[in-house]
């Protein structure tokens, strides 16, 4: 019962062309450890599902990426991905962008092992112009309304990350919001977790099983990964790193500005990747955002 890996143990599951669902929020609790030995791997030909952050434009920029399924790229105080709009712009992706709701839609209907679930979002818009191939279905019963029919977001693997998690595969996050990281590992033929803390076994309180939203049985493997969301935050044990988020926004105006990335921060391993960004000391302390 002992699920604990490393990140390239997770990593080492994945083969090119399979469909990859992150967890998090734009530039929160993102599995970024993950992330970054994903680009070090082989890996390619990836279709990613995402609420997207930083992960998406650096998948994409490594060239990673052949499809995108997603509601947003974004790193929030930085409203556009800068790598991500680099690949769109150079019309190197597949697309299939839809409505926030709509993307919870497909990832429920995947976790139910449904072909699709009806809704009324996306109607009246650009989504279906824009994706012909999503279609609509009428209601079967009296009132006949003709919904959306949003396609399952099935996942061969999900990653998500959390504040704390047990060799069993239990989870705890600490933070205000869970995200839709639940729908994300019941959509997923294998979720693999990396955490900020590793404990033998979990003991919730029943103030503290509201944090645990998805069953230790959906999650394959345990990554233990302290400040693996970098540079991402992590509430409630750190905030995100902007100034880092300014110097990776940069780097995608600069010539052979990916490279010169990928040398500094991401091929020398995570306790260098830490050593480059303060150490833990400087990454324990980094102040929540203000909304």
């Amino acid at each position: 019962m002992n699920k604990q890996l490393t990140a390239a143990d997770a990593v080492a599951q994945l083969r090119d062309g399979m469909t990859i669902g992150f967890g998090g929020w734009g530039p929160r609790r993102k599995p970024m450890a993950i992330v970054r030995e994903i680009l070090r791997s082989s890996v390619k030909d990836l279709t990613v599902v995402a609420y997207g952050g930083p992960e998406v434009g650096m998948l994409c920029a490594a060239g990673k990426v052949k499809k995108l399924v997603f509601g947003f790229a974004t790193l929030d105080a930085i409203p556009l991905e800068p790598y991500y709009r680099k690949a769109r712009e150079a019309g190197e992706l597949e697309l299939l962008e839809v409505d926030e709701g709509m993307f919870q839609w497909g990832l429920r209907a995947a976790g139910m092992r449904l072909p699709f679930l009806p809704t009324r979002c996306g109607l009246a818009t650009d989504v279906t112009r824009l994706n012909p191939e999503l279609k609509t279905i009428q209601s079967p019963y009296d009132d006949g309304e003709v919904l959306l029919a949003m396609p399952a977001l099935n996942l061969d693997v999900a990653f998500l990350h959390v504040n704390v998690a047990d060799r069993l595969g239990n989870t705890l996050v600490t933070g205000p919001d869970p995200y839709f990281d639940h729908l994300f590992a019941r959509a997923a033929q294998q979720c693999f977790v990396s955490c900020e803390k590793l404990e033998e076994r979990l003991e919730l309180t029943a103030e503290q099983a509201r944090g645990n939203t998805f069953e230790r049985y959906l999650v394959s493997g345990v990554v233990h990964a302290p400040f693996g969301a970098h540079p991402t935050s992590c509430p409630s044990d750190y905030g995100w790193d902007m100034s880092h988020f300014k110097r990776y926004v940069a780097s995608a105006g600069e010539e052979g500005g990916w490279q010169a990335y990928v040398d500094e921060f991401v091929a020398p391993g995570e306790l260098a990747y830490q050593d480059k960004n303060g150490g833990a000391e400087r990454l324990g302390k980094l102040p929540m955002p203000v909304f």
